[in-house]
């Protein structure tokens, strides 16, 4: 059976680098950890790693909520922990009655001193309070090389994971049934729009599944893909539940509310 048809043509190589994971550590018998991983990503790697063989995987981003996770692939007698992840928390200090920082200033910073974004997980805020999940192997990098975000002069102080800011997103699980996964027309059903209007906001890029601009009105939807219209918030696919008897299909997808 080829595996590549039941993904995406673009996801190739990371199909092949999940193969090669699951195949060293079947050789070597010793567990492999992953940079960050996103939803989909996640979701892919569990089908091809599966559940029921000689090898298995967990998955664990600093918190339970984390949308992005390191992943372990591992032998199945082999047991995780936490401090197998090897994650490092990190609270930003800075001056923070003169001047405030957004989420988007702290993914710049650490991706301008030529970091990976798998090489650091979910950014975390509560008021003017901001944290950021890293890979250890990474964390004196870090710490050395951002001294400033945004406007805002900052210090990183490393604190244990059981101090995370515990997010407030809140999610809702719908049940929703579309007559193709076609992202127009599962855009449609998430946010009641009209075909039409849910295409221009496509073709305007104002829309992102998986972090990543799509402009593609026919580009097919599946599990995990994490999909966001600019002024109508994020949703995700949590599950498909097949098809109906009208061969429409049905999916479980999480509103942010």
């Amino acid at each position: 059976m080829n595996i590549y048809q039941h993904f995406r043509p673009e996801e190739r190589d990371y199909i092949d680098q999940v193969i090669n994971w699951k195949n060293v550590v079947e050789r070597q018998f010793a567990p492999k950890l992953t940079d960050f991983l996103d939803p989909r990503e996640q979701h892919i790697l569990k089908l091809i790693v599966g559940e029921n063989g000689d090898i298995t995987s967990s998955f664990f981003g600093g918190i339970q909520e984390a949308e992005r996770k390191r992943a372990l692939i591992f032998p199945d007698y082999w047991t995780a922990s936490e401090d197998d992840f090897q994650l490092s928390l990190f609270e930003i200090v800075y001056p923070k009655k003169f001047v405030t920082i957004e989420h988007p200033q702290v993914l710049g910073s650490l991706m301008s001193i030529g970091l990976k974004r798998g090489k650091f997980g979910d950014i975390l805020f509560s008021g003017d309070q901001a944290q950021f999940f890293a890979a250890k192997e990474v964390k004196d990098y870090i710490q050395t090389n951002i001294e400033s975000i945004g406007k805002a002069t900052v210090a990183l102080k490393e604190i244990p994971l059981k101090d995370a800011i515990i997010s407030k997103e809140m999610w809702e699980n719908v049940d929703l049934t579309v007559s193709s996964l076609r992202l127009d027309t599962v855009i449609s059903g998430i946010y009641h729009l009209s075909r039409q209007k849910s295409q221009t906001f496509i073709e305007r890029g104002l829309v992102k599944v998986n972090w990543t601009t799509v402009e593609n009105s026919s580009f097919l939807c599946d599990v995990g893909d994490m999909i966001s219209v600019r002024g109508y918030g994020r949703a995700k696919i949590v599950m498909m539940d097949g098809k109906t008897k009208k061969d429409k299909w049905r999916m479980t997808v999480g509103k942010q509310k």
